[in-house]
């Protein structure tokens, strides 16, 4: 629903905060556009062969109730919606944690606010707020005022210390450029920080060679996946410098980059997503495509201005007269 245009992420939000007697009312669709959409989805989940499994839907509030999807309340209709569909290729140990993380009750959100507001109750203002009920409550009125600010940066310690405090609460701030929510720490109890700062100073020595460990791991495992890379570009196209494949395969390819090469398809190869990435790499190397964005220029008439430039390229490379 939120892919069709139908719900928000705040208004998500708000539902999952228990803000929200149930979701439908948020939605913008008629209750038979819903039924369709529904019923259209199951068909091709069970067509796909997926295994349902139904999981709880759990309020971020301190009672964690069941949250409701329907008007109605039928149970029918509300385990619809509570069902996830599952890869049944996933391994027993995958769909045990899977089903262990989606029943797991979930955290308390406190919210670093962008605009000014004040507390329902007590009519104050501060820093944070905790949403519940009617609207927004200072951390006194939300009994939250005990708890210590973890910024983060470590994350054995951030685990450590949520893990040993009684309560803790994430802190998130709404990110306009992204659209959403992002965390920015935790609050937990003081005793619980001091408790895990303990704990991570007599095993920091440990921690620090099993972080070098990983990242050799992790940079043979990026340049293995580089090279197979490469190897697939020279494949798709037999005409592209083995230098300039090299290239291609190391800038779409770099682990965090959030490109193509690292998108599920980029990983697995794909023909499809491997081209992406040749004509990304052609378009702003050989072809006047930045130019014309930095003289302002859309960046759609650009493309179309280009796409001439960017085929002859690729005509040339799925030669197999390869130039060195």
């Amino acid at each position: 629903m939120v892919g069709m245009g139908w719900l928000t992420t705040p208004q998500i939000d708000r539902w999952r905060q228990g803000r929200v007697d149930y979701l439908e009312r948020l939605v913008t669709a008629s209750p038979s556009k819903i039924s369709t959409s529904m019923t259209t989805f199951h068909h091709w989940a069970r067509n796909e062969g997926l295994t349902p499994s139904e999981t709880a839907y759990l309020a971020r509030s301190r009672d964690h109730r069941s949250l409701r999807f329907s008007k109605s309340g039928d149970p029918g209709i509300e385990a619809a919606y509570r069902t996830h569909w599952i890869c049944p290729e996933l391994s027993e140990a995958k769909k045990s944690r899977l089903a262990e993380k989606q029943g797991r009750a979930p955290d308390l959100v406190v919210i670093s606010p962008l605009k000014e507001w004040s507390c329902t109750e007590c009519a104050g203002t501060g820093d944070l707020l905790f949403m519940e009920g009617d609207g927004p409550l200072c951390l006194i009125c939300a009994d939250l005022d005990h708890l210590v600010f973890l910024p983060p940066g470590d994350a054995a310690l951030t685990r450590r210390a949520k893990k040993a405090s009684g309560l803790a609460a994430v802190v998130v701030r709404f990110s306009r450029s992204r659209g959403r929510y992002e965390r920015r720490g935790i609050l937990v109890e003081e005793e619980a920080l001091a408790q895990a700062e303990l704990a991570c100073l007599a095993d920091e020595e440990a921690r620090e060679r099993r972080r070098l460990r990983q990242a050799e791991h992790r940079s043979v495992e990026n340049e293995d996946f580089q090279n197979s890379l490469g190897a697939e570009v020279i494949h798709l196209f037999p005409g592209c410098p083995e230098q300039r494949a090299k290239a291609i395969a190391v800038h779409a390819g770099s682990r965090g980059s959030g490109r193509v090469g690292r998108s599920a398809a980029g990983r697995a190869l794909d023909p499809d997503a491997v081209t992406i990435a040749v004509v990304a790499s052609v378009r702003h190397s050989d072809t006047g495509y930045d130019q014309l964005l930095m003289s302002g220029v859309p960046r759609t008439e650009a493309r179309d201005q280009v796409r001439s430039d960017i085929q002859r390229v690729l005509d040339a490379w799925r030669t197999p007269d390869r130039h060195s």
